[in-house]
C-alpha cells in the first residue's frame, strides 16, 4: 500500500511549515487503531503492546481497535467463495469477522504478561449497533459506557474493529474492507475521546506518491473535507466513511507510523509525534491554495454517441445505472447539433462491462446511436481548501498539462477539487507537473 496523498502550499512563497498541535491535555482518553500489517505476526503484536504501554504510562485512558492480521481476511474470504460461490451473507460475516476476534484476544494476552490490565471486546459486547446490510453494515450507535467505568479501573479496551451486531436479530455484521478504521472513529466519538490516533504501515500524509515524486512531503495538518475529498478519490491510508464519521462528530484523527520504535524519546513527550493530523478547518491557522494531488486508475470512460437532445434523456441514462449500484463521477454532455448530442461520464472499471450491458438493455429507451469506452484512463484529481477563495487554479492546471501535450478527456469539479481524466499512460508526467506547479515540491 503506498499514500497517494495530500500535499500544501501556494505556488510561489510558501511559508514556513505550522508547527503541528497535537497534544494531549492530561489523563486524556485515547483511541488508537493498527491496521493488519501493524498486527502481522505476534512479533508486530508485541510491538503494538508496547506502544500501548506507552501512552498509558503516559497516564492516558486507552482503547484500542485492531484489525485482523494481514492476508486473514482474504484468506476467510477464500474459504468461504470455495465452500460455495453463493453463500448466506450472515455466515460470511460470521467467518470473516474471526480474524479480528483472534487479534484482539492476543493483543490483550500480552498486555497481561506486560502487567497492563487489559480485556478483549467482540463488537456485539459494547455493543456497536448497526444496520442489517451484511458485508457493508453501517454503524447506528456505539455504547461505550462499559468500557469507559472500567477506564477508571486503569483497564485498556482491546476491540474487535471491522464488526458490530443487528440488534433485532441479533447477528453478527461486519463493515466492508477497511471497516476497522470506521470502527475506530465511531468508538472515538461513542466514549468521546480527545483523539483517535491511526497506526498504520505509512509515516502520515503525504503530498503525493512518493514513489512517482519523490520530493514529495508528508503534512502536518490536513482538514476533514480534503481528507474526504483524497478518500473517495482512492486514497489508501483511511476508509472514505470513517473520514465521514470524523467530520461529522469532529473527531480529531492522526495517522501515524507503528514501524517507529514505540520507546523512541520524541514519542514519549507531550510534544508533536511525527505523522498527520486531521483536523476541523478552524484548527488550521492559513488554508493553502492547493493542498495536494490524488491520482486514481480504477477509472473506466464510458460515451453513448448520438442521443436525443431532449428532457428525461438524461434520467434514461444514469438511472439504469444507479438501479445496478454503478457510481458514476465525471459526466460531461456536448452541446446540441442538429437535435443530437453526446454523453460522457466515468465508472469504477469494475463495473465497467456491467454499466455497457446495463445501458445496451434499455437502448431502445435512450435512442442512442452507439456505446464507446476506454480502461486506459486516469483520474488525476487537485485538492485544496484554499480553492475557495483564489481564481485561476484550474486554469494553471490546464495550461501546465498543455504544455506536456496531455490531452484532457473530462473534467469535473467542486469547491475544493478539480478532476481531469486523461491517457493512463501520461499518470506519472501529469502527476510530477502539477505537484511542481503548485508548490508541493519539498
Amino acid at each position: 500500500m503506498y499514500t497517494r496523498l495530500l500535499g500544501r502550499s501556494p505556488p510561489s512563497s510558501r511559508p514556513a511549515p505550522q508547527k503541528n498541535t497535537v497534544r494531549f491535555p492530561a489523563m486524556a482518553r485515547l483511541v488508537m487503531k493498527f491496521g493488519g500489517t501493524s498486527v502481522a505476526n505476534i512479533e508486530r503484536i508485541r510491538i503494538v503492546a508496547r506502544h500501548v504501554k506507552r501512552e498509558v504510562e503516559a497516564g492516558h485512558q486507552v482503547a484500542v481497535v485492531v484489525s485482523a492480521m494481514s492476508g486473514k481476511t482474504n484468506e476467510l474470504v477464500a474459504w468461504c467463495r470455495e465452500a460455495a460461490m453463493l453463500h448466506d451473507a450472515r455466515e460470511y460475516d460470521s467467518i470473516v469477522a474471526s480474524g479480528e476476534q483472534v487479534t484482539s484476544g492476543l493483543l490483550a494476552i500480552v498486555l497481561q504478561d506486560m502487567g497492563i490490565p487489559a480485556r478483549s471486546w467482540l463488537g456485539w459486547q459494547l455493543p456497536i449497533s448497526t444496520d442489517d446490510a451484511h458485508g457493508a453494515a453501517r454503524i447506528l450507535d456505539v455504547n461505550g459506557e462499559e468500557i469507559v467505568a472500567r477506564f477508571g479501573q486503569g483497564e485498556v479496551a482491546v476491540i474487535a474493529g471491522f464488526q458490530g451486531i443487528h440488534l433485532p436479530s441479533g447477528r453478527l455484521t461486519t463493515l466492508g474492507r477497511g471497516g476497522s478504521d470506521t470502527s475506530a472513529v465511531a468508538i472515538a466519538a461513542g466514549i468521546k475521546a480527545d483523539r483517535c490516533d491511526i497506526y498504520t504501515d505509512v509515516d502520515g500524509v503525504y503530498t503525493t506518491d512518493p514513489r512517482i515524486v519523490p520530493k514529495a512531503r508528508r503534512l502536518e495538518k490536513v482538514a476533514f473535507e480534503e481528507m474526504l475529498e483524497m478518500a473517495s478519490l482512492g486514497a489508501k491510508v483511511l476508509q472514505v466513511r470513517s473520514v465521514e464519521l470524523a467530520m461529522v462528530h469532529k473527531v480529531r484523527t492522526f495517522v501515524r507510523s507503528s514501524f517507529t520504535d514505540p520507546d523512541a524519546p520524541e514519542l514519549k513527550t507531550a510534544g508533536d509525534p511525527p505523522g498527520t493530523l486531521i483536523c476541523d478547518e478552524e484548527e488550521i491557522v492559513e488554508s493553502e491554495v492547493v493542498t495536494g494531488i490524488a491520482f486514481a486508475r480504477d477509472e473506466a470512460q464510458v460515451s453513448i454517441r448520438h442521443v436525443p437532445d431532449q428532457p428525461g434523456i438524461a434520467a434514461n441514462v444514469f438511472v439504469p445505472l444507479a438501479e445496478a449500484n454503478i457510481n458514476v463521477d465525471m459526466i460531461v454532455q456536448n452541446i446540441s447539433a442538429e437535435g443530437f448530442t453526446d454523453i460522457t461520464f466515468t465508472v469504477p472499471t469494475a463495473d465497467f462491462e456491467r454499466a455497457k450491458a446495463s445501458l445496451a438493455g434499455v437502448r431502445d429507451q435512450i435512442g442512442f446511436q452507439s456505446i464507446e469506452g476506454a480502461t486506459d484512463v486516469v483520474k488525476v484529481s487537485i485538492i485544496g481548501i484554499g480553492m475557495r477563495s483564489h481564481a485561476g487554479v484550474a486554469a494553471r492546471a490546464f495550461k501546465a498539462l498543455s504544455e506536456r501535450g496531455i490531452n484532457i478527456r473530462a473534467i469535473s469539479t467542486s469547491e475544493i477539487k478539480i478532476s481531469v481524466l486523461i491517457d493512463a499512460a501520461y499518470t506519472e508526467l501529469a502527476v510530477r507537473t502539477l505537484h511542481s506547479v503548485y508548490g508541493l515540491d519539498a
